[in-house]
């Protein structure tokens, strides 16, 4: 006995085939990335204050969207504002002037 979906298949075959204008197989991670962060859930994300993000934004110091007035970030802003904080590690030598030494009383 047929389900009501293998009848379905096997009647209508062309009701199955995919539309011309589907997204991709991979739309979720294209998703991901237009999705718009308000500064509230930015701020959680980045673990730092909401003032701090919206004083950044408002001087144009990091990625931002706006729509309309409403501030926005995506998430390819979040990675750049992380990126753009990373700081390697210091080499001891470079840490110190060459040249000039410490003092010590006698």
């Amino acid at each position: 006995m047929q389900t009501d979906d293998e009848a379905l298949r096997q009647s209508d075959p062309v009701a199955l085939e995919l539309p011309s204008h589907s997204p991709p197989a991979n739309s979720s991670t294209d998703e991901a990335s237009r999705l718009l962060y308000t500064p509230a859930a930015a701020a959680e994300r980045l673990t730092v204050g909401e003032s701090w993000l919206r004083r950044k934004a408002g001087q144009r110091l990091i990625p931002c969207t706006y729509v309309g007035k409403h501030l926005r970030f995506t998430e390819d802003d979040l990675r750049t504002i992380v990126a753009a904080g990373h700081r390697g590690p210091r080499n001891r030598d470079q840490t110190s002037r060459p040249g000039r030494r410490r003092r010590t009383r006698r």
